[in-house]
């Protein structure tokens, strides 16, 4: 009751992709994208965070522990147990959740026009590889990039960004993730309502989401009104460790409650929180 008082001036979504490689499939995958959107209905000011896919959080639904990566959740029992996972590690009550596919995002950011990016020597490195997988599934063209440089990316290309993985850490594919999706809102930002509404018209059926159609126009139809305020990644404090079950390395916060309370003054600005 604590908890839902506190953020009953707040909107929270949960965000997943699913790197499935089919179109359309929801019911279960492992969820490479693990997001909150955290809106303020007073200041409309929005937060993104990441929740890393590795870290080592609760994915028990029946009271038990069973700690395992956080991506495990929606595979075990789709978006509703990857939200309880969420709000019984993060002390949190979200309620509204959107999950996308390749498919969906791809048709998203073709819609908008693209999204400017700047690619480095090491990500164009590995573009292609991704690219062509990504076209394949979603039965888009693939476009070649293989050089750095400052690229206004199609819907395949931004998807396969937000795939790159080799580079470097999962910790900077969480970023790039969090680019792309700033990008796309800076886009909507500057469309007019009815572009807003096509997209949805046209990836509604992309997405599985507990909104109806109608709320998404809503939400949609104040999105001038709103302001991406600042993004980030959780846990804040971290290590890496090997937990010896043959899933490999993990992400673990250090430690989840230091971690948790972070997480509570950075979206709600609460100072005196005990989780």
């Amino acid at each position: 009751e604590s908890v839902q008082e506190v953020l009953k001036g707040y909107t929270n979504i949960a965000l997943f992709a699913l790197d499935n490689r089919s179109n359309g499939s929801f019911s279960a995958g492992n969820s490479d994208v693990i997001m909150i959107a955290s809106i303020n209905n007073d200041t409309k000011e929005v937060r993104l965070v990441s929740v890393y896919r590795d870290t080592f959080l609760n994915v028990s639904g029946d009271g038990s522990f069973n700690f395992r990566k956080a991506n495990y959740a929606y595979n075990k029992g789709g978006a509703e147990e990857a939200v309880r996972m969420l709000n019984r590690n993060l002390d949190l009550d979200i309620q509204d959740y959107v999950v996308v596919d390749f498919q969906a995002v791809t048709e998203a950011v073709d819609l908008l026009g693209g999204v400017e990016v700047e690619i480095d020597a090491a990500e164009a490195k590995w573009m292609d590889f991704y690219i062509n997988e990504t076209a394949q599934v979603t039965g888009n063209e693939a476009h070649s990039i293989t050089q750095p440089g400052v690229y206004t990316l199609d819907g395949v290309q931004a998807v396969a960004y937000c795939r790159i993985r080799h580079d470097s850490s999962d910790f900077r594919r969480a970023q790039r993730q969090r680019e792309v999706l700033s990008k796309m809102v800076e886009k909507a930002k500057k469309a007019d309502i009815l572009t807003i509404n096509k997209i949805i018209d046209s990836v509604l059926d992309d997405i599985s989401t507990n909104f109806t159609a109608g709320e998404l126009i809503s939400l949609a139809s104040q999105m001038m009104n709103y302001e991406l305020a600042d993004t980030t990644g959780f846990p804040f404090k971290l290590t890496n460790a090997d937990p010896g079950n043959k899933k490999g390395m993990v992400v673990v916060p250090c430690d989840l409650v230091t971690n948790v309370t972070a997480l509570h003054k950075y979206l709600f600005n609460e100072y005196n929180y005990t989780p």
